[in-house]
């Protein structure tokens, strides 16, 4: 049943040839890693407005000018990140470009920064998603976190299904998007040349009520609010092994058309919103009120705000197609369990897909869904990133040298400096908002990571067979223990396997109840096979405990330096609630002889003998 419910899901197997038939064309990569960076807009427009309307109305001016200062980073990251996909095309974006340029831990402090980049993109993108739907239905604005976790159980179930699958099913909701706000802000373009510009004291009723004074700090809160509208620019250099050969080309042309939407998106939204005097109320976003100002309550406005949601949610697929790539790198290297680099059968990383999603889970819960509350924690591990990126790019130049080295070197230099300011100048502005929290959490990645570092290298070892001698040992015949609970046919199956496997069979019943001994020792008269029964009581009713310290005993009396080998009678029901009927002895048994450190570190042997029970 579990098989073909997952079957049914996810899809069934895929075989390893088909791997090279999951890459991606520009038109459907496009819409798989660039959801995130065009859809930032969403809530990048929504923190200036946000981090403005406190000093009213008129500090709304300050708009334009810090939507201008985000587009030149844009362009400058762009120059960067088109680079570095010419230098890197394995992909691997941050971690692979700190990691070989500028050693190991600035590597993991990139490789922390991008996860938790991911992780909070995911998270930001779903809750900023039901912010845009609620605007339009405002019923929806009290159930923004269960709504959320929906969508993400919607889009995970997608990203398990496959690489192609999940890139076809987002290529929809971001052209819509696209499409849909490219019109409407021309349409609104056309208005506002006709209507002319709209004077911000005609809204000030609805203006925040106490009213700041305008500070450097205020403004350079507000610009490292903004931002967020550069998250997902990296996701491309990430990404580079999805597209279609040939990769290098296509994901430059790739990154550059959608940096070219990005600013488009940006700077006509805010010059609209600014040109038109708009603001909102604390239920509704500023895009929403756009929206609702050019093209009115009906049909229209409900398109808009219903692709602005699509659009957000298939943003999570960016992490979903970055956070499993990265993850398996930092696997490959074995800072992360090597159950993340493994491909799964839908051949994609579905291990990282399901850490991914349980991260994203928890961070909506704890934020109660609301976007506005993450936006703090954002930024910072996003130009953490960036900065060691760039940095190493130099480095990586500088090392390589070759043709106009210099000039590339200059361009990544550049993008270092401007992401370096730009990330204290988030670190500063918005520590006590929560940035604090990211500080911390970095060198506990990078601790974790040394330690599953740590981990491998003290058991590579002792498994190696480099330097191993096994010299000539001559074991005697085996000793078999067959703990019984009563007697059926599984009981009789296992000791007549014991049989087959050694002559000194031994059965072990533990005695709860007296009343019940007796019986059992009739029914072994009959059936016992002629071994020998060994009977212990157990005056507090325990299995484990008797069991083990007779397994210990007889090792210590026979003093023939091996484990008695233990053989389990176990029967398994037809359907799997009906275990749900029967406790579960021999599972505990198997679990707690496993992990019973005996012999040198040789553990005891333990044999399961399955009868299956029939509908």
């Amino acid at each position: 049943m579990f098989k073909h419910l997952r079957e049914l899901l996810i899809g069934s197997p895929l075989p390893t040839k088909m791997l090279k038939g999951e890459r991606l064309d520009k038109v459907r990569a496009l819409a798989a890693l660039s959801p995130d960076a065009l859809s930032s807009i969403t809530y990048a427009n929504q923190e200036i407005y946000l981090g403005l309307i406190v000093a009213g109305t008129a500090a709304l001016n300050l708009s334009i000018p810090i939507a201008l200062a985000i587009t030149a980073l844009l362009v400058i990251l762009t120059l960067s990140y088109s680079q570095t996909i010419e230098a890197y095309p394995s992909g691997g974006g941050s971690y692979t470009v700190a990691s070989e340029n500028l050693g190991k831990l600035p590597g993991l402090v990139a490789a922390s920064a991008l996860l938790i980049d991911y992780v909070l993109t995911a998270a930001v993108s779903l809750t900023a998603g039901v912010a845009a739907i609620a605007s339009a239905f405002p019923a929806l604005w009290q159930h923004r976190t269960g709504v959320a976790l929906v969508l993400l159980a919607i889009i995970t179930l997608a990203n398990m299904r496959g690489l192609r699958e999940a890139g076809t099913l987002v290529a929809i909701p971001v052209y819509l998007f696209v499409g849909s706000y490219l019109l409407m802000l021309g349409y609104g373009l056309i208005r506002a040349l006709i209507e002319g510009p709209a004077a911000l004291a005609d809204s000030t009723a609805i203006a925040a009520e106490t009213i700041q004074p305008v500070t450097l700090f205020l403004i350079l809160h507000t610009f490292s609010s903004g931002c967020t509208a550069l998250t997902g620019v990296e996701a491309i250099s990430n990404g580079v092994t999805v597209f279609k050969p040939p990769e290098t080309r296509n994901a430059r042309q790739t990154m550059i058309i959608m940096a070219v939407l990005m600013g488009v998106l940006l700077l006509a939204s805010i010059g609209l919103t600014q040109h038109f005097g708009i603001v909102t109320h604390s239920e509704e976003t500023i895009l929403s009120a756009l929206a609702r100002h050019i093209l009115g309550s009906g049909v229209l406005y409900f398109f808009i705000q219903i692709t602005t949601l699509l659009i957000l949610v298939v943003a999570a697929n960016t992490s979903y197609i970055d956070f499993p790539r990265v993850a398996s790198l930092i696997a490959q290297d074995r800072y992360l369990p090597r159950q993340l680099s493994s491909l799964g059968d839908r051949l994609v990383f579905s291990n990282g897909i399901l850490l991914l999603a349980g991260s994203v889970a928890i961070l909506i819960i704890i934020f109660g869904g609301d976007s506005h509350a993450l936006i703090p924690l954002f930024a910072v591990g996003v130009f953490m990133a960036f900065t060691l990126s760039q940095a190493g790019m130099v480095f990586h130049w500088m090392r390589l040298r070759g043709p106009q080295w210099h000039l590339k070197a200059f361009v990544n230099g550049l993008g270092a400096v401007t992401t370096g300011i730009t990330f204290l100048v988030v670190v500063v502005s918005k520590f006590a908002e929560g940035a604090w929290i990211i500080a911390v959490l970095v060198p506990i990645l990078v601790f974790i990571f040394y330690k599953i570092r740590e981990h491998y290298e003290e058991i590579g070892p002792q498994l190696s067979l480099s330097n191993a001698t096994f010299p000539p040992r001559v074991l005697p015949p085996p000793r078999v223990v067959v703990p019984v609970s009563g007697l059926h046919k599984g009981t009789v199956a296992a000791m007549q396997f014991a049989c087959s496997i050694s002559k000194d069979v031994t059965a072990l019943y533990i005695e709860l109840d007296p009343d019940a001994t007796a019986k059992m020792r009739e029914s072994w008269e009959k059936w016992g096979e002629g071994l020998p029964l060994v009977v212990i009581a157990s005056p507090y009713r325990s299995i484990l405990g008797p069991l083990l310290q007779y397994l210990d005993q007889t090792d210590a009396d026979h003093a023939d330096g091996q484990a008695a080998i233990l053989v389990l009678p176990e029967f398994i029901p037809a359907t799997w609630w009906e275990n749900l009927l029967h406790n579960q002895t021999a599972w505990m048994i198997k679990f707690a002889v496993l992990y019973q450190r005996r012999w040198h570190g040789r553990g005891r042997v333990v044999v399961d003998v399955p009868f299956y029970l029939e509908t």
